[in-house]
């Protein structure tokens, strides 16, 4: 039975729209992550004895027209499913593709699946016009079930994790698909990759390229009032895959992907856990592949330096907190559970372990005052990390802050107003004392001031000419952002 996985087009027009980023968009640096969550459940699906079609448009890009005739020329006739991604910026475009992809094939049930119909799955499924279902939360095993049904002639609609069509003008919701505990049993996403796509497509500004990206584990313990994917997709029970299992896939890149250069860890935290980081560290040595691939993982600044000093050993190159500010004030507001003076001491840390660190800063949360901004800005020049990214913060449905920004009235506009015309990300947060349009062009002005200086471009140029790859990286990324860097009236390209 022919199941096709889409990750729909959504202005291709003007450039790659990276669907599976915390905050979906078009991204100045041409970032764009793999569909890895989607990868998972055509994978399952695969294992499971399904014929898989897997298309990734915003990868090539493509538009619908293009899209549309892909899958027809790739089993769309033949297919008794579809599933569909989305996010938030793109959903009104995801649903219509997907009531597009249900009038061409009638006989076929199409689902979306995603961040956003986990946050409102009644909402979503009753703006669409054709669509079947939708499922919620991780829905590996919920499309692989949804695909059995379908196969053996039971009802799909009886399927736990969806939400769909009451018949009587309202939506219906089956109980929660319980979250993957032994995530050894979700297959690989590299085979798929290698099989299915083109690894070539996909970049990651802070790596060298070409890289390939995986999860080792899911679910985030923290609970940071922002952040999308624990609160509707995961969970916050960090469940993981065994460090063989991790390996084997390390591996399995090292003998099938003879470019690539560096692995990206996406987990949100990868290195909560010491004594199995420093597993993962050893195994990487003693195998060798530290003098392969280069790797670089999200990890918290409650992370020691012993830990750090062992994942340099191991091949890490590059660390990744979410700073977000430098007001202790905004901090407590955002449940970071961190405190000014740790991000401090993670920072010489780092540096004295030799990772470099690519800090993640965020304006717009609650509290947030142009006082507490500037003190962001200082804090980030003090720290004078490596790279440095300064975004408007956006409210994503299903979180903590888009409940309280959405009762105070903070949010304006819709859900594509989350981006911007060219796609490029949108800030529609306006607080009692500062726009939206503040909040963007202190962003752009906080690049400006960062990249632009004489001591970091030395610092580029030094690094550089003793590590050729990121030399080549820092030139692709800002060939991409200058025009960024060095334009004024910031609200026209946040």
């Amino acid at each position: 039975m022919k199941v096709v996985f889409v990750n729909p087009p959504f202005k291709a027009e003007h450039g790659k729209f990276a669907r599976e980023n915390r905050s979906a968009a078009i991204t100045r640096s041409g970032t764009l992550y793999y569909p890895l969550w989607l990868i998972y459940a055509a994978a399952v699906c695969e294992a499971d004895g399904f014929d898989v079609s897997f298309l990734d448009a915003p990868a090539k890009p493509m538009g619908e027209g293009e899209s549309l005739e892909w899958i027809a020329g790739h089993g769309g006739g033949e297919a008794r499913l579809f599933v569909l991604d989305t996010s938030t910026p793109s959903i009104y475009s995801d649903i219509a593709f997907g009531d597009r992809l249900k009038e061409l094939y009638p006989s076929a049930f199409v689902m979306l699946v995603g961040t956003h119909p986990s946050a409102l799955p009644e909402e979503t499924i009753l703006n669409c016009r054709a669509v079947d279902a939708v499922a919620r939360h991780e829905f590996d095993y919920t499309v692989r079930d949804v695909a059995r049904a379908l196969r053996d002639g039971a009802d799909p609609l009886s399927v736990d994790g969806l939400t769909y069509r009451d018949g009587e003008g309202g939506a219906a919701s089956n109980p929660d698909y319980p979250y993957i505990t032994d995530l050894d049993r979700i297959p690989w996403a590299a085979p798929f990759v290698k099989e299915h796509l083109n690894h070539r497509d996909y970049f990651f500004a802070a790596s060298a390229y070409p890289e390939i990206q995986i999860f080792t584990g899911r679910g985030c313990p923290a609970r940071c009032a922002f952040c999308v994917y624990p609160q509707t997709m995961h969970g916050h029970r960090y469940r993981v895959r065994s460090i063989a299992d991790v390996i084997g896939e390390v591996e399995y890149i090292r003998d099938n992907f003879s470019d690539v250069k560096e692995i990206v860890i996406e987990d949100d935290t990868f290195t909560i856990n010491k004594k199995r980081t420093m597993e993962f560290c050893d195994e990487m040595i003693a195998r060798g592949l530290n003098k392969r691939f280069r790797w670089l993982c999200n990890a918290r600044v409650n992370l020691d330096y012993e830990t750090m000093k062992r994942m340099k050993e191991a091949g890490c190159k590059l660390i990744i907190p979410g700073i977000e500010s430098g007001s202790q004030e905004i901090l407590d507001n955002i449940r970071k559970g961190t405190t000014v003076e740790q991000v401090r001491r993670y920072v010489a840390a780092a540096k004295k372990a030799g990772l470099a660190i690519h800090a993640c800063y965020m304006v717009g949360n609650k509290g947030e005052t142009k006082e507490t901004m500037q003190r962001t800005l200082d804090f980030a020049l003090e720290l004078n990390t490596d790279t440095a990214q300064f975004y408007p913060l956006l409210p994503f449905p299903g979180t903590e802050h888009w409940r309280w920004y959405k009762e105070a009235g903070y949010i304006k506009g819709d859900y594509s107003d989350y981006v911007k015309e060219d796609g490029t990300i949108n800030s529609l947060v306006e607080l009692p004392n500062l726009s939206s349009e503040e909040m963007v062009e202190f962003c752009d002005e906080a690049r400006r001031k960062y990249y632009w200086r004489p001591r970091y471009i030395l610092h580029r140029l030094r690094v550089g000419l003793t590590d050729p790859e990121d030399l080549k990286r820092s030139l692709k990324a800002f060939g991409r952002i200058r025009g960024f860097l060095f334009k004024s009236g910031g609200k026209r390209h946040a």
